[in-house]
């Protein structure tokens, strides 16, 4: 087989306003990865990220609806290939591991391979950044598994078969956390593999906002339990709801056991109210639990329907 045409690699490079280092990451992948296509996917950057990519020989497309997720969303739908490196365009990854990435992919027969990232330098990886990782990847970890300790890299390898049986519906930087879920949910074989993390370059500024940006994947974190643990997200809520109704219904029955009467009729039908609530609540968890499994089975399909990347 002729590996000049296969196995086809495409490098992915989401870009907002980042005219100070599209060239070199352009030019760094060209170098390391010859026989890639390197695009460049532009959120309405308002410098000359579209000018320099292009004279620098990317592949320019340009995505209007605004956020990370939705620039992600558009390349996995656009771009053909049977291996796909994604990598931010701060330059703050090392395009020399990319072959390595790719090898360890191809050789272990993975879905997915994470560049973990190793800071050489204190102000690359600032500690609330790095804080905020470990938090969320733990989140994440207690939820659906421990496979990853640096969740959030942006420097990531696919499969084709990951690629095209992802839904994408996060819209900016959670984006991260919906890729990783969607590995685990499927239970694909994954790796990370250490590789030098680099501060930006003097004048380019970072888009992430730690705190904003962290509610949101916090946020994210939360809903993908629901959709994938519905079981037990509505089961925690029964069961706090049945706790709160059994405290109130104590004193009640103490006093009814005692008397004869119920004087408060109120807290009687909260009571009531609290338990019916629980009933629901846990019925709601085991519905959806099934559906969960129906739709998991049907991404399943969808994923083993597309041929395995191989050499």
């Amino acid at each position: 087989m002729n590996e000049s045409v296969f196995p086809r690699v495409a490098v992915l490079v989401p870009c907002y306003n980042e005219a100070l280092t599209v060239a070199a990451i352009v030019r760094d992948f060209n170098k390391f990865l010859p026989q890639a296509v390197v695009y460049v996917f532009d959120n309405n950057s308002t410098d000359d990220t579209i000018r320099i990519a292009r004279e620098a020989g990317a592949v320019v497309r340009a995505v209007p609806l605004q956020g990370k997720g939705n620039v992600i969303r558009r390349m996995f739908a656009d771009v053909e290939a049977d291996v796909y490196v994604m990598v931010d365009g701060d330059d703050t990854y090392d395009a020399s591991v990319a072959q390595q990435l790719i090898d360890k992919l191809l050789d272990d027969g993975l879905d997915m391979v994470v560049g973990k990232r190793v800071a050489e330098e204190q102000e690359a990886y600032r500690f609330g950044h790095r804080f905020g990782n470990r938090l969320l990847t733990g989140c994440v970890a207690t939820v659906f598994g421990n496979t990853f300790s640096d969740m959030l890299s942006g420097y990531r390898v696919f499969s084709r078969r990951y690629v095209k049986s992802f839904a994408a519906h996060a819209a900016g930087f959670e984006t991260e956390t919906e890729l990783t879920v969607h590995a685990l949910e499927l239970r694909m074989p994954v790796a990370e593999v250490d590789t030098v993390y680099k501060s930006r370059p003097e004048g380019s500024v970072s888009k992430l906002s730690t705190y904003k940006d962290g509610i949101r994947i916090l946020w994210m974190i939360i809903r993908l339990y629901k959709n994938e643990r519905p079981l037990y997200f509505f089961a925690l809520g029964a069961l706090v709801t049945a706790l709160i109704a059994l405290g109130l219904a104590i004193p009640l029955v103490n006093t009814y056991m005692h008397t004869g009467l119920v004087p408060r009729l109120p807290t009687a039908l909260l009571c009531v109210g609290l338990g019916l609530l629980s009933g629901l609540l846990l019925t709601c968890g085991m519905v959806l639990d099934t559906v969960t499994k129906g739709r998991v089975e049907q991404k399943r399909f969808a994923y083993l329907a597309i041929p395995p990347t191989v050499r």
